[in-house]
């Protein structure tokens, strides 16, 4: 084995409202690359993209990382002057692996993937195809749906539908019959919960596709499942494997973006109280959701368990989740035995199969 460092291209930030979320994912990894047994193996290269799309160097990056940011040109860059890709051929020929530590737009929907995979340099993560059906909330359940996989009913709509009386009545009608109330509505392609209502009411309705509309497009709105929310890892390419099961608990009504990233609003019980049948059936419909949209590398599946019913739905793939500290992805990985250390080692030389 050769004795020289592998160069990891640590991409963060990005223009996506969970900018100050990936930064904190960045952290994570960073740090984990960086400790005793990684660093004789590892060489870390942050690199952060800034709101208006422009990829900073690395000292700058680095600046970002430690929490002492430098006055840099950068900071001045906007929208309208910003060269986005400027310092990306520098870097290119250094890196040997891209890590994306990116959530949301840009990040995780296969855009910056297929960029990686024209630098020629492996990635870690799903691939485009994957990285796109996963991010995509109503192509990722028209998938599940032909592969028979559960979930709740939902129905979806465009933007510009909202204009429209008549098709909105019918849309109206189809959730009276199908979804009912409370029920939740979401934008297509955001994650962290963020654009996400749970509404009450008609009215509640009209204002959540609003909401969810000043945010995507595509608009999906969900039967509510009470139940107990669950979530699983999956790691792996060739052989695929998943974690222990665990469940959130909140002190909100639903788990928004305050209660996930506020642990006096959330609590984690890994492994969930299951019993092994139910345990074991979350785990392969995790990886049995990953192969139905082509997702591989790492990804985080949530469920929804009703108890009475013992029914299990699948609420959506999470193909680039978190690694805050707070984050269920690296803890689940942990309860099974896997070090967050160890796991993003696994996961760079999965990217390199």
């Amino acid at each position: 084995m050769s004795s020289k460092k592998i160069n990891v291209g640590l991409v963060f930030g990005g223009d996506s409202s969970e900018h100050e979320v990936s930064i904190k994912s960045a952290k994570t990894i960073y740090n984990a690359l960086s400790d005793s047994g990684n660093n004789k193996r590892y060489f870390v290269s942050p690199i952060y993209i800034n709101k208006c799309g422009f990829w900073g160097d690395y000292e700058y990056s680095k600046s970002i990382l430690l929490g002492h940011e430098k006055s840099n040109a950068n900071i001045k860059i906007t929208k309208d002057t910003a060269n986005n890709l400027s310092n990306l051929p520098k870097a290119i020929n250094k890196i040997d692996v891209w890590f994306p530590a990116l959530h949301g737009p840009n990040g995780e929907d296969g855009a910056i993937q297929g960029l990686f995979k024209l630098t020629g340099k492996p990635f870690i993560g799903s691939g485009i195809l994957g990285s796109s059906l996963g991010m995509d909330k109503i192509a990722m359940k028209s998938i599940l749906k032909s592969f028979n996989l559960p979930q709740a009913p939902y129905i979806y709509l465009n933007k510009e539908d909202v204009l429209n009386t008549f098709l909105m009545q019918s849309i109206f009608d189809k959730i009276d019959k199908r979804i009912n109330y409370p029920c939740f509505v979401k934008p297509a392609n955001l994650g962290s919960s963020i654009g996400i209502t749970k509404a009450y009411s008609k009215e509640e309705l009209i204002k959540a596709i609003k909401v969810a509309a000043s945010f995507d497009e595509r608009i999906i709105v969900e039967k509510f499942i009470e139940g107990r929310e669950l979530e699983c890892g999956v790691l792996g390419k060739s052989i695929m494997r998943s974690s222990v099961v665990g469940e959130i608990k909140f002190e909100t009504d639903w788990y928004t973006y305050e209660s996930k990233y506020n642990e006096n609003l959330s609590r984690t019980i890994i492994p969930a109280e299951l019993n092994i049948d139910i345990s074991n059936k979350i785990q392969q419909l995790a990886i049995d959701a990953c192969k139905a949209i082509n997702a591989f590398g790492l990804a985080r599946v949530d469920f929804f368990y009703q108890e009475n019913t013992q029914k299990i739905y699948i609420n959506e793939v999470n193909t680039l989740p978190g690694f805050t500290k707070t984050s269920m992805y690296p803890m689940l990985w942990e309860a099974s035995g896997l070090k967050l250390e160890k796991l993003v080692a696994s996961l760079i030389e999965i990217s390199r199969e």
